[in-house]
């Protein structure tokens, strides 16, 4: 075997690639035979040593082949500019798709390592970087056939991007998953058309939608008139560069913050694609009938898997925002002289200021703790290709929610202490919006604190507390004391105009549960 064909060498010259200037751009396009994972059919002794490398080589690896991601103008750059940037570091292979399955902490520690300079660079190629790995590949990776899942290594080769197409204009998320983009069965042929049938049902804000190549799209599987629910398809957005035929994609326009990464509405018209378009792991269209493979999955659940690996990756980038921001602004603040009838204190020392810095730090040691737990548990899980456990995803709904909320408290707190720097271009509080992003990405704080104050009720309803209400702990009492107040509500009004009339003691409710269950997940 020739030395530069060996293990030896990829790893060396990985290493020299890693030690170049590191204000080179773009980023050098490093040559496949090198610096890629294993191709099928391809020799185990010829491939590259990046899946040998231990994390702290490979944290390494991935700062140098991201610094001109680190340091791009996000005022002058272009999404087409930002997005080939993505394709460049997805070539690389230093992170892999699968590696959200395989190696789950390489996956997490690249969302940290881009949040890290998110107060420079803003949510656009965060936002970017795990709508492909995390919504588009992950989504594949968890309800795709082996044999679609090999189809990433093919994206990855090509430095192919990818979108998530769930959310529409008037259904997503926030609706439960209902869908109203149609994805209709043709027998003779053999292939689905999708369809939107109306204004409402057109993909929006589609996050890489105006340059991706591929697309997860939900949609509500037809077959024989029948609603089968919501599934998802593989589907090609542009071939050789232009866009599908049917495909119709429309920029969002301008926003705050991040307008280096494209933001679309896709609309699809008669677009037909193949049977193997279904991704098919759990279900399948076989015979002309439909076909749930895995008896006690529904597709439904599976979909929303995915949310539980951006929650946590969405709340760790909420905590790296609010850490890069403290710590520039503190910077600032010890250096900052103020006047006084003595001495020159600085404003760091001023005591509201002072006392901000210190809260702010021993709540982010408390966070940081938690959000770790839950992605360690969560690792295993993804090893395992397992759904996480109840006490899991409500541990990892709880980080999202609390690690966001907090950060975005904390930041609004110091914005209002240290005066006119707060006003400052490349201060980072000019990229606050990246903590809204973070607020309604992968469920927004406000409807999973609502899940958490109705299932809470559902369980107390079912499960009556026993012993006098004097002994019930504070979680209980105020469970008793909503549920009254909704129980009396309703004989004057619907379910929902109670709830809404009561909307304060929901969130009062949520904020009892998600202290329990933070001071009890271990």
């Amino acid at each position: 075997m020739a030395f530069w064909s060996s293990p030896v060498f990829a790893r060396r010259f990985v290493q020299s690639l890693c030690l170049q200037n590191a204000h080179t751009s773009p980023a050098p396009r490093l040559p496949s035979s090198v610096w890629r994972y294993p191709r099928r059919g391809m020799s185990t002794m010829q491939a590259p040593s990046i899946s040998q490398m231990s994390m702290p080589e490979w944290t390494e690896a991935f700062k140098r082949a991201t610094v001109d991601i680190a340091k791009m103008d996000i005022h002058g750059i272009s999404y087409e500019a930002s997005a080939q940037r993505m394709r460049d570091l997805l070539r690389t292979g230093l992170l892999k798709h699968t590696d959200l399955r395989e190696n789950p902490e390489r996956f997490f520690e690249a969302h940290r390592l881009l949040a890290a300079h998110s107060t420079q660079t803003g949510p656009g190629f965060w936002i970017r970087f795990t709508v492909h790995y995390n919504l588009m590949a992950g989504t594949v990776l968890g309800l795709g056939t082996e044999e679609q899942v090999a189809l990433l290594d093919d994206m990855q080769e090509r430095g192919e991007l990818g979108c998530f197409s769930l959310t529409e204009k008037l259904a997503g998320v926030n609706s439960g998953l209902i869908v109203n983009t149609i994805a209709t069965w043709d027998e003779h042929s053999q292939t689905f058309e999708l369809n939107c049938p109306d204004r409402g049902a057109q993909k929006n804000w589609i996050s890489q939608g105006l340059v991706a190549d591929k697309t997860v799209v939900i949609a509500d599987l037809r077959l024989n008139g029948q609603s089968c629910g919501p599934h998802a398809f593989l589907v090609d957005l542009r071939r050789d560069g232009a866009v599908v035929p049917g495909v119709t994609l429309k920029d969002m326009g301008r926003k705050t913050v991040g307008n280096d990464l494209d933001n679309a509405a896709i609309a699809f018209a008669n677009v037909r694609v193949p049977k193997g378009a279904l991704l098919s792991r759990y279900a399948d269209v076989e015979g002309g009938r439909y076909v749930q493979k895995v008896r006690g999955v529904p597709v439904f659940h599976m979909i929303g898997q995915r949310l539980f690996t951006g929650r946590v990756a969405v709340a760790q980038a909420a905590l790296a925002f609010r850490r890069g921001l403290f710590e520039a602004t503190q910077r600032h603040a010890d250096a900052k002289k103020c006047w006084a009838p003595e001495g020159e204190p600085v404003l760091s020392n001023v005591p509201q200021l002072k006392a901000l810095f210190a809260e702010a730090a021993d709540k982010a040691d408390v966070l940081e703790r938690f959000v770790g737990k839950c992605e360690a548990k969560l690792c295993a899980y993804l090893r395992r290709n397992e759904m996480p456990d109840i006490p899991l995803t409500e541990a990892i709904a709880v980080a999202k929610v609390k690690c966001v909320e907090v950060s975005i408290d904390l930041c609004h707190r110091l914005k209002n202490e240290v005066g006119s720097y707060a006003l400052m271009a490349g201060t980072g509080f000019e990229q606050s919006d990246f903590l809204t992003c973070c607020k309604f990405a992968e469920g927004d704080t406000r409807i999973l604190m609502q899940k958490m104050a109705r299932d809470r009720l559902r369980l107390h309803q079912k499960q009556p507390p026993v012993g006098p209400s004097a002994e019930w702990d504070e979680e209980t009492k105020k469970c008793n004391e909503l549920l009254m107040k909704l129980t009396e509500a309703e004989k004057c009004g619907d379910k929902q105009q109670a709830w809404d009339a009561h909307w304060v003691e929901v969130y009062e409710l949520a904020e009892i549960i998600m202290a329990r269950i933070m001071r009890d997940f271990a």
